[in-house]
Formats: C-alpha cells, sequence, structure tokens
C-alpha cells in the first residue's frame, strides 16, 4: 500500500487483525514491581490481572520516539511512500507526543500523526478505517482524514469495578473518585474528548451492564454499526454483553471481543467492561 498506518499497543485489535488490515503496532511501556516489559509482548492481561490482584506495583509509559522513528523508518523502506501513525489520547498518554516529535525526525512531509482522543477499540477503529482507505489506494491526506472521522464519530462506555485504579494512575481526579467509593456502586464513565469523564453510577453489575447496552444502541442510531466490547479478566461476561448488543442493535454485523492488555488494564482494573460504537461501521463513505 502506498500508505502505510501505524498503531500502539492500546488499541487491543482482536487477534489478526492488524496483521491482515497491514497495521503495525508499536508497543508501550509496563512494568511490574521494577520489571518492564512491552505492552501485548512480554505482558499480557492474565499476567496483568494477576499483578493488581496481588497487589503488585504496576506503572506504564509511552512509547519512545525512538521506537516509533524505526517503525516508521521500516515501513518506508519497505516501500509506503507515507506513514499515517495513529495513536491513543494525548490527554491519556504521551505517545502521541512521542510519535510528533518521531515524525519531525523522519520527516513531517511523510508521517502524518493522528490523535484519537481515546484508546481500546476506539483508536482501533479508527486504525482500521485508515487502513482500509490505503488499500483502497487512498493518499496520505485521505487515510489522515479517515482516521480522524473514525475518532470523531465513535463512542466509549465502560463500567469498572472501583476507580482507585484510575485515581492512582492519574487518569481521573480525586473529585470524581468518589463516584465510586459508595459500597456496591458500579461507576460508568464514557471517554469525552480524549479524556476519561464520570457518566453516571448503578447498583449493580447487572443494571451496568443493562445501561452499556442501552448507551450502545442510543450511540449507534440507525444503519451499519461497529461494535467492540473490552474487558479484562471477565471472559464470560463480555461474551454475554456482546451477545445482547447483537440482539439489540440491528445494524450490528457481529460484536467484537477484545481482552484489554496490562497498559489499559492497569488503569481500569480487572473486571471492567467496555463498549466502543462506530455509527457507520468500518464501510462508511467507502
Amino acid at each position: 500500500m502506498p500508505v502505510a498506518v501505524v498503531t500502539d499497543s492500546t488499541a487491543y485489535l482482536p487477534e489478526g487483525f492488524a496483521e491482515r488490515s497491514g497495521i503495525r503496532v508499536v508497543p508501550l511501556h509496563v512494568t511490574i514491581d521494577g520489571h518492564s516489559g512491552l505492552d501485548g509482548v512480554d505482558v499480557g492481561p492474565a499476567e496483568l490481572a494477576r499483578a493488581l490482584e496481588d497487589r503488585r506495583t504496576v506503572t506504564t509509559s509511552r512509547a519512545t520516539p525512538a521506537e516509533l522513528a524505526e517503525t516508521y523508518r521500516t515501513v518506508l523502506a519497505e516501500g509506503a511512500d507515507a506513514v499515517v501513525s495513529v495513536h491513543l489520547s494525548r490527554q491519556l498518554s504521551g505517545t502521541w507526543e512521542a510519535a510528533r516529535l518521531a515524525a519531525e525526525d523522519v520527516g513531517p512531509d511523510r508521517v502524518r500523526v493522528v490523535d484519537s482522543r481515546s484508546a481500546g477499540m476506539g483508536l482501533g477503529f479508527a486504525a482500521l478505517y485508515a487502513a482500509g482507505r490505503a488499500a483502497e489506494g487512498a493518499d496520505a491526506t485521505e487515510v489522515e482524514a479517515a482516521a480522524a472521522k473514525a475518532a470523531e464519530v465513535t463512542k466509549t462506555f465502560f463500567c469498572v469495578e472501583t476507580l482507585e485504579h484510575l485515581r492512582r494512575g492519574g487518569r481521573i481526579g480525586p473529585a470524581a473518585a468518589v463516584l465510586g467509593t459508595a459500597l456496591a456502586v458500579k461507576p460508568l464513565l464514557h471517554v469525552d474528548d480524549g479524556r476519561i469523564v464520570p457518566l453516571e453510577k448503578v447498583r449493580t453489575m447487572g443494571r451496568a451492564v443493562a445501561r452499556l447496552v442501552q448507551l450502545a444502541a442510543d450511540a449507534a442510531g440507525v444503519g451499519p454499526v461497529g461494535l467492540a466490547v473490552h474487558h479484562l479478566a471477565s471472559p464470560e461476561r463480555a461474551a454475554e454483553l456482546a451477545t445482547s448488543l447483537d440482539e439489540r442493535v440491528p445494524g450490528s454485523t457481529g460484536c467484537l471481543i477484545s481482552e484489554v492488555g496490562a497498559v489499559i488494564g492497569a488503569h481500569t482494573g480487572p473486571g471492567v467492561l467496555g463498549v466502543v460504537v462506530l455509527p457507520g461501521g468500518l464501510d462508511a463513505g467507502s
């Protein structure tokens, strides 16, 4: 393809999607009790969940400008004319800034960097949408616009067992974290312009799941829609949520299920459930 699409590991694309779509994935960094590894390479969801349950110290950090620049140079050497690099929200990570610095180093005329203003499949759908346009022969400007378009319309909703992980990681403020302190309250949140924002709270996980289905159905509107469910250490609950979404959202052609990895999971904790909605689906505008 004349335009190569690059993203980072927090897209958490389902297995095989990146390879089939020609997307290069640059992993972020995870440190558990002082031992560092790469998200999705050295540290996976199961290891992360065990570490959190054991109350081990888990920290995360961005991909470096050098790592991103190396990836850009590799895909350009392999024949791409340009690169569109799509990353998680700059409000949540320094990876977008690292990508911008790497683009300046490699050549801003050859590398375009897009802030998805999201993470998980909020980022993943933007990368897949861009890759689809690249496969059709679109130029760099068109591929960049496709990523930005998908990022703009995608909606992300999720519930967590506790807001403590988000608070400790600085992804949500102390005042907002009060939402999750009451006994048996399950906080519902969404991503708003790149930031994680409390939405409401419900009393049980069953009600939280039902509310996620309603929010997703409302966001989907009419017509085709891309849907994805994320979880950490809750495969059965994620499968039930995906089934409910397929039944409730007529435009769904099948809900994707993907377990979040160490970087996102470190800030949400085990038990997180999320729904990502792309109105129009991946074929919109093709």
